[in-house]
This record gives structure tokens, C-alpha cells and sequence, in this order.
């Protein structure tokens, strides 16, 4: 009877059991709410537009901006913002049994109930309701708004998402325009006495401050891009495939729930590779005596880090490699210390300057052209305020137009160049703003130069299933 009961609770709690987001309860979302509604006003309503059915045997990832808003992942569903009523509305698909019987469950417009209670929606309609006077009630008064920016989906970030739909609308053989752009269209046409304003600036103000839960994701991100650049960098030898430390990273990320790749790997070995700042064919043997830069995080839950680590192929750094990278590792240092709220960007820079004097005096360069490479770093900055990170590695929502806030995200990566040898080389690391100053995410991560070295000296995962013990080139 006992075993019966607990086969009953088992099959039970499996019919049950949703694949729904736990990382964020109603409260936080009528927040969001709440400061989209303070900013269109009174007489506007906002409509976010979520991401369409997957075209293609894909993990299906909600929009940013959508998920940002209701954390509902079903695709053909739109949130509407009412700032006449203050109220918000889910509109859902119909049920879908053809899919759901290919790919299981999937919220939809009969789950009124259900959504209600995860999300905290006034209301849930269906999507076949919109065919007509949407959204419903204009005056003539009523402004929408909605993005006129691309919607980011897992590894996009706005930026390349504008050039690459630039680059479809040139090609005279296309020329379609975005799916956003086509939405924004639609407004207007169906709309015509009403002004369509863009949703995007409001958005991204209020993304650019995380909240604890969001924190607390892109920490395990990170997390979770250090331990799969430590196994990386431990597999670490010569005549092993730039593919297979980013195979070794990406294990890390999968059995520790990490699903999705936050970007595709950088894993590049050798100067011309490195030099090319987002190299990602990682096709190439390592050989001793060069470095391997690698670049790469995972997608966890929707949110993301940025990481970056330089180490030798045979473990050891030739001089000019630790002559380079140490004086980066300084820099890095130094603005780490700086950053806290309160201060802003241009104030970091100048204290780093101040700061780094007395170390550039007495580094002992071997060559002018490196001096020269570390007094540019170290002036311009070298990109070491660099882009904000949350929902997507290139983030939106600036940090840079005034004081730091205590939530601000954003990676640290300092810089340098030599031209002359076609040299590249950086750190990265992605912290937030703290009351007390700020938390590197990945400070367990290795970084000083004989750490990284003893950490390639060690074997990983490639090392405990080498290629010739498994004999997959023998039929025999």
C-alpha cells in the first residue's frame, strides 16, 4: 500500500509538474509594470510583442524584452500596459494540441488561472481576439508604444541584430524588414489616429538597474563560465582542437542547468587568431608556445556573463607574454578597486591614471613599442568600462550617463594593442555595483599569471577520455 501511495505521488507530482520560471514572483514584475506605466502617462498604453514559434529543431527562448516583463515563454503572445486603468493584460494563443502533443505542456489562453497566479496579470485573453480594434479602446488621444528596436533572443545582443537586419534590407534580392519593424507598421496601420512612440529608452532605463533575483542569476552565470573556463583551461596542451576546450567549457555549463550559450565561444590560439577580436571558427591546433584566448559564458535561466582569460598551451608564459599581460592584470586591479557608487566613468579613468603612475615608473618594458602599447591602455581606458550585461551580454540599459547605482552590471575589460606585432590581449570579468563598492562575479577565477600556469599544468576532462584509448577508428 505504502508503495503504491508514494507511485501515486510520483505520477502525480509529473502531470503536474510545469516547466514554468520560478526566478521571479508577481511583486517583481507589477514593479516593472509600475515603471513602465509612471513613464508613458495617463492617456498610452504599451504593447510588448513576444517571440514566434521556432522555426526549426531549437531551444525556443522568450525575447528579452518580453520575458523582462512577464516571464511567460509561449510564443504569439503579447503584454499590454493600459496607463488609462492601470491595468495589464496577457494575450495568449489558443490552445495548440498538435504541438503540445510533439513537445509537451505549453501555457496558453485557457490557463487564465494559472497565469494569474504566476505573473499577477489583470487579465489573460486570447490572441484571437486581437484580429480587430487592438489595442482595444483608443482615443484619439492615446498614444502606443512599443519597441522600435530588435527584439534580443538567445546570443543576440541589439547591436548586431541592427547591422544584420541592415544588412538583409540592402540586399536587393530580400529587403524584408525586421519583424519588429513589420509590428510597429501594423500599429500605425490599424491605428491611424494614434501616435506609435517607442517603448525602447523606457525599457532599457529600467533594465539598467538589476534587481537581487537578477543578480543573483547572472552571479550563478558566472559561476558557471569560471568552472568551465578552469576545466577549459586545464585541458589546456599542446595539439589539442580550439573546439574541444570549448567543448569542455560547454559540459560545465550543461550538467549545471545551464541549457543555452550566452555567446558563441571565442576560443583562439595563436596571434592571428587572438587578434581577431570575435573569432569563432575554433578550428585551429594549439601549439606550444602560443596562448589561448577564450571568451565565452552561458545562458543561465535567461541571464548572462561576460569572462575573459589569456593562458600558455605549455603552461609556461614566454617573457614578453608575462611582461604584457602583468601590466593589464595592474590595470584591471586598480579600476577594480576604484568602481563603487556614486562615482561615474569619467572619474574612474582619471583616479585609474592617478593610480597607475607610480606603477607604469618603475614596469620594466623590454620593448618601446610595449610601453607605448601600456601608456595607451592605461590613457583611453582601453575599453576597460566596457558594455552592461544582464539579459543579453551586450545589455541594454547605459550606465554610463551619470553616477553608478548600486545594481549596475557591467563587464571589466581592459585592453591592449601592439600594431606592430599584431598583439592583442585582455582580461575580462563581469561585476556589479555593491553599496560597499562592487562584486566581481568570477573572482575565484584565476588571474594571477603563475595560477594560471599551475591551472594548465593540471589535467582535464580531455585528458581523462584521450582520443587513442577510445579506438572509435577501429571496427575491430
Amino acid at each position: 500500500m505504502r508503495k503504491t501511495s508514494i507511485l501515486f505521488v510520483l505520477l502525480f507530482n509529473g502531470l503536474l509538474g510545469q516547466h514554468y520560471q520560478v526566478d521571479f514572483q508577481p511583486d517583481e514584475f507589477k514593479q516593472r509594470w509600475t515603471g513602465v506605466l509612471n513613464q508613458i502617462g495617463d492617456d498610452a498604453v504599451a504593447v510588448v510583442q513576444g517571440f514566434p514559434l521556432s522555426n526549426g529543431f531549437i531551444m525556443p527562448r522568450q525575447t528579452n524584452a518580453f520575458y523582462y516583463l512577464s516571464g511567460i515563454e509561449t510564443p504569439h503572445s503579447y503584454i499590454l500596459l493600459d496607463g488609462r486603468n492601470k491595468k495589464v493584460t496577457l494575450y495568449m494563443p489558443p490552445k495548440n494540441e498538435r504541438l503540445e502533443r510533439s513537445e509537451g505542456r505549453i501555457l496558453n489562453a485557457e490557463d487564465i488561472k494559472l497565469i494569474k497566479k504566476l505573473v499577477g496579470v489583470d487579465a489573460v485573453l486570447s490572441t484571437d481576439s486581437m484580429q480587430e480594434n487592438f489595442p482595444p479602446d483608443l482615443k484619439r488621444t492615446t498614444a502606443i508604444y512599443t519597441m522600435f528596436t530588435p527584439a534580443e533572443g538567445q546570443g543576440q545582443s541589439r547591436y548586431e541584430l541592427e547591422v544584420a537586419n541592415a544588412s538583409i534590407s540592402a540586399d536587393p534580392w530580400d529587403s524584408r524588414i525586421s519583424r519588429e519593424g513589420r509590428f510597429v507598421q501594423l500599429l500605425r496601420t490599424r491605428n491611424r489616429h494614434n501616435k506609435v512612440k517607442d517603448l525602447t529608452p523606457i525599457i532599457d532605463n529600467l533594465r539598467s538597474v538589476k534587481s537581487a533575483n537578477e543578480i543573483a542569476l547572472i552571479r550563478r552565470a558566472s559561476q558557471l563560465a569560471g568552472l568551465g573556463m578552469i576545466e577549459a583551461i586545464k585541458s589546456t596542451e599542446p595539439d589539442v582542437w580550439e573546439y574541444q576546450l570549448d567543448g569542455a567549457a560547454r559540459y560545465v555549463y550543461l550538467i549545471n542547468g545551464a541549457r543555452l550559450e550566452a555567446y558563441r565561444s571565442i576560443t583562439a590560439s595563436g596571434t592571428k587568431n587572438i587578434s581577431n577580436g570575435h573569432y569563432y571558427r575554433n578550428d585551429s591546433q594549439l601549439k606550444s608556445g602560443d596562448m589561448v584566448l577564450m571568451d565565452y559564458a552561458p545562458d543561465f535561466r535567461y541571464y548572462v556573463s561576460d569572462i575573459g582569460r589569456m593562458w600558455p598551451v605549455n603552461g609556461k608564459y614566454e617573457p614578453w607574454q608575462r611582461e604584457l599581460l602583468q601590466i593589464i592584470l595592474e590595470y584591471r586591479n586598480v579600476v577594480l578597486d576604484i568602481i563603487r557608487p556614486g562615482i561615474n566613468t569619467d572619474q574612474i579613468l582619471e583616479e585609474a591614471k592617478q593610480k597607475m603612475k607610480p606603477i607604469m615608473k618603475h614596469y620594466k618594458f623590454s620593448k618601446k613599442i610595449y610601453k607605448k602599447a601600456a601608456e595607451k591602455m592605461v590613457q583611453s581606458g582601453g575599453g576597460v568600462l566596457s558594455h552592461p550585461v544582464g539579459l543579453a551580454v551586450h545589455d541594454d540599459g547605459p550606465y554610463r550617463y551619470g553616477p553608478l547605482k548600486v545594481g549596475h552590471v557591467f563587464s571589466v575589460d581592459p585592453q591592449m594593442w601592439v600594431p606592430e606585432e599584431n598583439l592583442y590581449l585582455r582580461y575580462e570579468d563581469t561585476i556589479v555595483v555593491t553599496k560597499d563598492g562592487n562584486e566581481n562575479f568570477t573572482d575565484f577565477l584565476p588571474s594571477e599569471l603563475d595560477d594560471l600556469e599551475a591551472l594548465v599544468r593540471k589535467k582535464g576532462i580531455l585528458q581523462a577520455f584521450p582520443e587513442n584509448d577510445m579506438k572509435w577508428y577501429d571496427s575491430k
